[in-house]
């Protein structure tokens, strides 16, 4: 769902001359990168009762279903087709592919959810391509205004931004453009200039696209038995085609874990990883020697990302 959208398709969309205009003007004022600071770590939380995913597919049904199993909590989520911040907050129910989705609650939509002062925790991402969502749909304006959203009717919610990836056959390449969009986008373009918008206070990261590189590298090293490549951590249609940017069943383990570390602020290592889908039903997993590896890759990364508010010493002392 969320592809590269195309210059043009953005003037069709926002509608003949007046779009053009508003796109050249829109051009002509790039956004500068801020240079984000390191979090101090956040305390470690005493429980996490729910929590609030909004985004697109590259949340989907399946992760946050993960998620809850490694976590005990409740969840619910809404979603839409390569639904950008501002989508989510202007057009709500009527975005395109809107849907919710829940474990544990009744799914509701995310203003009237998180006004009800129900959840503990809220994870919102960004459309990709970042770099569009970055210079056509202002970004950190609209990720202000959720944060400050829902601050207002829960002082003591904890926000996340959680980093998603682009497809897999990116012309500048995906590896490479997972290494260097961290810093240049999703910190400098996107958290950064949100944090500093007044109010906002502090936005932690869950790195997503970064624990699926490390993971495809270490895959793509030999050091992963059952799985070699990049696309093993990607979803295939009925008919065994890739597709080039939704995770499959791996890829949502691993993202999972990922929000597991950020969150709980522990160790992900002895976490179970033979999980079940939204539906019920099992989802593929990686083989028993593989798994732990891919825990200590998630836990690494985690430590080693200063924005995630998690103490590199404390995944050093507590196992899951």
């Amino acid at each position: 769902m969320n592809r590269r959208i195309a210059l043009g398709s953005l003037l069709a969309a926002a509608g003949g001359l007046s779009a053009s205009a508003f796109a050249w003007r829109q051009w002509r004022r790039q956004p500068v990168a801020m240079v984000a600071t390191a979090h101090p770590p956040l305390p470690a939380p005493e429980r996490i009762g729910s929590i609030y995913h909004l985004g697109h597919s590259l949340v989907g049904p399946d992760m946050p279903a993960m998620l809850a199993q490694l976590g005990g909590h409740a969840y619910a989520s809404q979603l839409g087709w390569g639904t950008t911040l501002k989508q989510h907050w202007k057009d709500g129910p009527k975005i395109p592919g809107f849907a919710l989705h829940a474990g544990g609650m009744d799914p509701a939509p995310a203003k009237e959810a998180l006004a009800a002062e129900r959840f503990d925790a809220l994870v919102l991402t960004e459309m990709v391509e970042i770099r569009d969502a970055v210079r056509w749909y202002d970004s950190p304006r609209w990720l202000s205004e959720w944060v400050r959203f829902a601050r207002r009717a829960n002082p003591a919610i904890r926000i996340y931004l959680y980093e998603t990836w682009h497809n897999l056959d990116d012309p500048a390449g995906w590896l490479e453009r997972i290494d260097t969009d961290l810093s240049e986008q999703w910190l400098g373009h996107v958290l950064a200039p949100a944090e500093a918008r007044r109010g906002t206070g502090h936005i932690f990261l869950i790195p997503g696209g970064q624990t699926m590189a490390a993971v495809a590298r270490a895959a793509e090293a030999g050091q992963l038995p059952g799985i070699s490549s990049r696309e093993d951590l990607f979803s295939r249609d009925e008919h065994g085609a890739l597709d080039p940017i939704h995770m499959g069943d791996l890829g949502a383990y691993v993202i999972a874990l990922t929000h597991w570390t950020v969150l709980w602020q522990r160790s992900p290592l002895g976490l179970p990883h033979r999980l079940k889908r939204s539906d019920g039903t099992d989802a593929h997993w990686f083989e028993n020697e593989a798994a732990p590896r891919v825990q200590e890759i998630v836990r690494d990364v985690v430590a080693g990302i200063p924005y995630a508010g998690v103490s590199p010493e404390r995944l050093s002392q507590f196992d899951g």
